[in-house]
């Protein structure tokens, strides 16, 4: 009995051990058939995927080399998925190495069953001309099926957005210049709006990346991605360093011809239905060559750009809701120039060593007027100043401004003597004062340039030209001498400006940049037509 009684305790232990072994090798055994489960469905899920995307998405198609789910986790990777655009299946225009979707668990802790994303180092590579197809299709945007791509790799909604070391690029014209955007990280949380819902805001999101190799930027803001009619997000930006000469290509199709420039910028952002907010704290761009080009081929699409951009501006003149503003913009050691190709003899007109800085600019009035200071060397000798006052208005431009160019060198202007008088000279100097009121769509002003010194016929370098042509330089500086100011050794003229704007759809720059492009050659040329009352009105 005694051996009986010891037994039954060890009985007992071991049908607690081997209870435990059940309890433990169940769970473990059933694990390892979700594991093996889930790569026997890797081969049909893939297949079915891959046929499910490419018959939801409109005008693109994907391959899909591999899945893998994870029945365990409840999560799917995606492997190797590339994205072409039908139009031009040559390149993909996206390439996935890993998409991990998952669920949320921090979001099933709240009671809501959502989901999260991962892309790990995807890349994404547009061109010019697969934008211009994008832009050109009919079917719009929301109905491209996006969306239930989305839902067929998950079907839950996304409430966590991560993405690793992505890599954006966009190649316009010139394939050696392109943009691209590298070791680009997003976090986006709170998509769905679990948390703070009653937040103006109540997602967060995060990006950072390399810009064109050398610069930097980043974003800090939140958002409402569930508001209608369209999300909403604020945020800062940040640029440091950024090469704006890689812009070249984009620059070119407006008459623009870009070189060098670094760029750095802070600011933020709002955009949403009821708030629209740009404000610009601080611009600074440093060593920028830029060069406006007007040639005969271009004219009329520059007079629609200059319409549309004078209209544009008209709108956004007081409008409410709708806020940009920049307190400081400063350029420094740039060159600012105008290449006028339309004329049969083409120049360059150009401001070297220029700093300018504007403040206070707004499209409101209640922000008040804006400053614009500058300094710089007219035709690379002249020393330059110029200030301006300017404030919005929905009526019309209104503006003040004041410019002084001193002793320049006539010798660099002789390409622009050429086109306007059919002259040059080997000597002079050049002295320009002026001042233009826009105001009620009424102009008063004045410009009055100074000739010292000049020099118009030089019988060595002249020799060569014909015998009348000699003799028109040789009429022009004896103009010039007759009316010269023999106290002071210079020609003075003096062009007033008077008259109505008469075209309001013009941009403010365009119709001071016209007037005194006017008013400047027709005091320049030695004609002197100042002698004739009545001349010089505008």
């Amino acid at each position: 009995m005694a051996e009986i009684r010891q037994a039954i305790p060890w009985g007992k232990g071991v049908l607690k051990s081997r209870l435990l072994r059940w309890g433990a090798g169940i769970p473990a055994a059933l694990a390892l058939i979700l594991f093996i489960a889930s790569y026997t469905l890797d081969a049909p899920l893939r297949s079915m995927m891959e046929k499910k995307l490419n018959r939801d998405l409109k005008g693109y198609s994907v391959r899909l080399p591999g899945v893998h789910v994870q029945l365990l986790g409840l999560s799917l990777t995606l492997k190797g998925l590339t994205v072409m655009q039908q139009a031009h299946p040559e390149t993909p225009v996206a390439s996935f190495p890993a998409i991990k979707a998952s669920i949320h668990w921090g979001g099933l802790l709240s009671g809501r069953l959502v989901a999260e994303f991962l892309l790990t180092q995807p890349k994404i590579v547009i061109n010019l001309q697969q934008l211009r197809s994008e832009a050109a299709s009919t079917v719009p945007l929301k109905e491209r099926g996006w969306q239930r791509a989305v839902e067929d790799i998950y079907p839950l909604k996304i409430n966590t957005l991560k993405i690793k070391d992505a890599n954006l690029t966009y190649i316009d014209q010139d394939p050696k210049m392109p943009l691209v955007l590298s070791h680009v990280n997003l976090q986006a949380v709170n998509i769905r709006n679990i948390r703070l819902p009653d937040q103006v805001y109540p997602s967060t999101f995060h990006l950072d990346a390399a810009i064109f190799g050398t610069g930097r930027g980043s974003i800090d803001g939140a958002g409402n991605f569930l508001a209608e009619p369209y999300p909403g997000i604020k945020g800062r930006l940040k640029l440091e360093k950024v090469p704006i000469d890689y812009f070249k290509p984009v620059f070119a199709r407006s008459n623009v011809s870009l070189q060098g420039g670094i760029l750095q910028a802070a600011g933020e952002a709002e955009y949403a239905p009821k708030v629209k907010m740009a404000h610009l704290e601080s611009l600074t761009i440093q060593g920028m060559k830029i060069d406006y080009i007007h040639s005969p081929r271009t004219a009329k699409v520059e007079k629609k750009r200059a319409i549309k951009a004078g209209k544009a501006a008209r709108e956004l003149s007081n409008k409410p809701g709708v806020l940009i503003r920049a307190d400081q913009v400063s350029l420094t050691g740039c060159t600012l120039g105008l290449v006028n190709r339309a004329e049969s003899k083409p120049y360059r007109i150009y401001l070297t060593d220029t700093d300018l800085q504007m403040n206070n600019f707004s499209n409101h009035f209640s922000q008040g007027p804006a400053k614009v200071h500058l300094k710089a060397k007219f035709m690379g000798s002249g020393p330059t100043t110029a200030s301006a006052t300017f404030r919005p208005n929905k009526t019309g431009p209104d503006l003040d401004l004041s410019l002084k160019i001193e002793e320049s060198r006539l010798t660099a202007m002789n390409d622009v003597l050429r086109a306007y008088g059919d002259f040059d000279v080997s000597a002079g100097f050049f002295t320009l004062v002026t001042e233009l009121h826009i105001k009620n769509n009424a102009i008063t002003g004045y410009i009055k340039p100074f000739f010292r010194d000049m020099k118009v016929y030089d019988r060595r370098k002249d020799k060569k030209r014909s015998i009348p042509h000699q003799m028109y330089e040789i009429l022009v500086g004896g103009v010039a001498k007759i009316l010269e100011n023999r106290p002071h050794q210079e020609v003075a003229t003096k062009v007033d400006i008077t008259g109505s704007v008469g075209k309001p759809e013009t941009s403010t720059w365009q119709i001071v940049t016209q007037l005194i492009k006017n008013a400047f050659f027709k005091a320049l040329l030695p004609s002197f037509e100042k002698e004739a009352p009545g001349k010089g009105k505008r």
